[in-house]
């Protein structure tokens, strides 16, 4: 029986390798250990008729215009792989070297856009729902947003937000076969139907149908499926004469290749206890130098990426998806909630002059010298507010840093050190 319990949900990307082009799928190379609740949806694009003189109060057509997709991607206990792919597609530009047995992926904005259609590098993804509803698989989903949190006593967190053209691909069909009513099989044109067993095969005919008089379609009872393709379904006549009647078979064909999904990497989670923060100091193109250590006084920091993506439906695409994602405007902020222990925060406000911030999350080794690590490094950020409250009867003040782009080392560095060898390549 088909299993709709969400912990069967899988969702695989394509990771390692980015589309050639916009809606031309890649092959999925990572299944991701996503939060239970995270869904690929379809939005279709609906209009109806009611603005027009049909001779009736109400609409009484709707106009399909196609649809775009959506996609939410949330570690509650992110990996260093999880940073690279997010951040790799959410900021564009990846560059890999080797580091002892793994790779450091250094990660920045792109420049301007990757082609005419597309300012981000785009990826494919796939999602099984339960065991198994359905499988899509969505081309061409971009980064739209991203939020990594760093909160004392948890774990490392950080998801994002991923929309797409709408180009989809399903595991379930339907088919229209014309047939007698009185016959006690249908014979599917082509295509086999999917599963080992007969009762695999049973259950992957998820509803028959059949029109006995126009516009009424009648369920129609079915027992078995042969394994032959095409596949030969055993039914319950639905009458007793021999006019023609159109079937519909909703189905689930012969799995093709995208439909197996690849394996997980396996990595361990990231603890805020591993994470140093340095706040005031300077990059200078390797290392970061100077600063002041944030310690136990931190409570939150988060760091937002948005990218305003516009997904749009353009001459030379199908109707059916878009054929155009360009970033509205690249904003970076950063979020330090802390206990307001000095007027450090409050002075630079007063100054309004800007320092750097360095991030380092280690984890476990990978080999005898090197950790996977996740590494973010703010060259340049300002202080727009820094309001001081009281929480469980201490002091507090919660800074709204802006991001800004340094006119050598740009907004952002993100190097992340694992063993998977690319990211968005």
């Amino acid at each position: 029986m088909r299993d709709i319990h969400a912990t069967h949900n899988l969702i695989a990307v394509s990771a390692n390798a980015r589309e050639t082009a916009i809606n031309t799928e890649q092959t999925l190379d990572t299944t991701m250990l996503c939060s239970i609740d995270d869904t690929a949806n379809l939005e279709p694009r609906r209009e109806h008729n009611g603005s027009q003189p049909t001779g009736k109060e109400e609409p009484d057509t709707i106009y399909d215009l196609g649809a775009t997709g959506s996609l939410p991607l949330s570690f509650e206990m992110a990996q260093p792989q999880h940073f690279a792919f997010l951040l790799g597609y959410g900021l564009g530009s990846v560059s890999t070297a080797a580091r002892g047995d793994g790779y450091r992926h250094t990660i920045t904005p792109i420049t301007g856009d990757l082609d005419a259609l597309r300012s981000n590098p785009s990826f494919t993804a796939a999602m099984r729902y339960g065991s198994t509803v359905l499988k899509r698989r969505l081309a061409s989903l971009v980064i739209n947003s991203i939020e990594a949190t760093f909160a004392a006593d948890d774990w490392v967190k950080i998801k994002g937000e991923a929309i797409s053209t709408g180009k989809v691909t399903e595991s379930v069909t339907e088919e229209s076969i014309t047939a007698a009513e009185n016959v006690t099989t249908l014979t599917l044109a082509t295509n086999g139907v999917q599963g080992s067993t007969a009762a695999e095969r049973l259950d992957n005919v998820h509803r028959i149908v059949v029109e006995l008089s126009s516009g009424v379609w009648t369920e129609v009872a079915y027992s078995a499926v042969s394994a032959a393709a095409p596949a030969a379904i055993t039914i319950t006549a639905p009458g007793e004469g021999v006019t023609e009647r159109t079937f519909k078979v909703l189905y689930a064909p012969t799995a093709e290749t995208w439909m197996t999904f690849p394996s997980r990497v396996v990595e361990t989670p990231l603890r805020i206890s591993q994470m140093t923060l340095n706040v005031g100091g300077a990059w200078d193109g390797s290392a970061f130098a100077g600063g002041r250590q944030l310690t136990a006084e931190l409570g939150t920091l988060t760091y937002r990426l948005d990218n305003a993506m516009q997904v749009k439906f353009v001459p030379g695409s199908s109707g059916a998806y878009a054929g155009r994602a360009l970033r509205g405007g690249r904003t970076q902020t950063l979020s330090l909630d802390r206990e307001f222990r000095e007027y450090i925060m409050q002075r630079h406000i007063a100054a309004n002059d800007t320092f750097g911030v360095h991030i380092v999350c280690q984890g476990d080794f990978y080999d005898i010298t090197n950790h996977y690590q996740v590494e973010l490094v703010f060259p340049k950020v300002g202080v727009l507010k820094a309001p001081v409250s009281v929480r469980d009867k201490r002091l507090a003040e919660v800074g709204d840093l802006q991001v800004l782009e340094h006119d050598t080392y740009g907004s952002v560095i993100c190097r992340v050190d694992n063993k998977v060898e690319t990211y968005a390549a």
